[in-house]
């Protein structure tokens, strides 16, 4: 579904800091336009509406994914609302690119899934790093052997944000916790370049309720054989980046979750820095992928499938009964921890 010159037509479902930088990307995407915004009340959708020229404002969710103006929808909510949110827009036929983490466990992955195979429909998890330039880079530096076989990496994504309980970084009502929020960067790092993850262990810091975690590390071993350490947290400032480390040499990425550079050391040589900046604010070429899915008839992205998205979800809720975090699937909330 697009319109009559082939351009994806965007909804926005949810009126917060992400779904204002997406709605930025979508003005340097010339696959696609921006026609509707969805939100709880009809004055933040207004709201929303006028900061981006949006023609349809929509008072509810239910409202936006019933719109025939729109073909793709943005689920930009909070963790726990992915899950019905996606739900509510595949069954009204809409396309759908949802947030990360793309649900709160498992179980809602393979149903939300599972619905988009019912109904032919893409849905892929906004995995917006996999489709940077500089990710596409470290990528086929990777598969060319630049660094030779890859047998260890190291992933860091931390932060020391004020601590609120009310913030949803720290409210477990809103999914709140280091590991699902930043923790799912480190995570799919070392998927793609590891393959099938299994976490040999983890250890985790509470916040001062003990409801969530504000930083877990992990380690994990790789298909291949190569390893990995993994760290994330919401009250501590870590060094923020990625390392892929081979038998000829390591490829550094400074934030490598929003990477514009990356450095390649080969053993013997000089480093090699590279530079991708962003056309806008990179959340551009994941925009772009779903439109080239969609026009292609494709229901998922090869860089970031279902089973991908479901690999991430399962590590994560071992990760959780590793350190003692359980979010309830019936309520999706977290229970204190001892």
């Amino acid at each position: 579904m697009t319109d009559e010159n082939g351009v994806l037509r965007w909804g926005v479902l949810g009126t917060g800091g992400i779904a204002h930088s997406f709605a930025e990307a979508l003005g340097s995407t010339p696959t696609a336009r921006l026609t509707a915004v969805g939100s709880r009340t009809p004055e933040r959708a207004e709201e929303f509406g006028r900061a981006w020229d949006v023609p349809e404002r929509h008072g509810s969710y239910e409202a936006l994914a019933q719109s025939p103006n729109v073909d793709a929808v943005y689920v930009a909510t909070p963790h726990p609302w992915h899950h019905p949110n996606t739900l509510t827009c595949l069954r009204a036929g809409k396309h759908v690119l949802v947030e990360k983490p793309m649900a709160m466990n498992a179980l809602q992955v393979s149903q939300m899934a599972e619905a988009a195979r019912e109904g032919g429909l893409f849905l892929m998890e906004a995995m917006w790093t996999r489709y940077l330039p500089a990710s596409r880079l470290v990528r086929d530096l990777v598969e060319d052997g630049a660094i030779g076989e890859v047998r260890w990496l190291s992933a860091e994504f931390g932060f020391n944000a004020p601590y609120d309980p009310d913030h949803r970084l720290f409210n477990a009502d809103l999914g709140g916790g280091a590991l699902l929020d930043l923790g799912v960067y480190p995570l799919a790092f070392a998927s793609q370049h590891l393959g099938e993850l299994t976490v040999v262990g983890a250890t985790r810091h509470l916040s001062p309720d003990r409801m969530v975690d504000t930083a877990t590390t992990v380690l994990v071993r790789g298909e291949n054989g190569g390893t990995g350490s993994l760290s994330c947290a919401s009250r501590t400032t870590l060094p923020n980046r990625g390392v892929l480390a081979g038998t000829k040499g390591r490829l550094e990425i400074p934030n490598f979750w929003m990477a514009t550079d990356v450095v390649l050391h080969r053993d013997g040589h000089e480093p090699e820095a590279f530079s991708r900046p962003f056309r806008a604010n990179g959340y551009e070429y994941e925009a772009e992928e779903v439109a080239r899915c969609v026009a292609a008839g494709e229901l998922e992205s090869p860089d970031m499938p279902w089973a991908e998205s479901l690999r991430l979800a399962r590590i994560m809720d071992q990760i959780r009964d590793v350190g003692g975090l359980v979010y309830s699937p019936a309520t999706v909330k977290a229970v204190p921890l001892a």
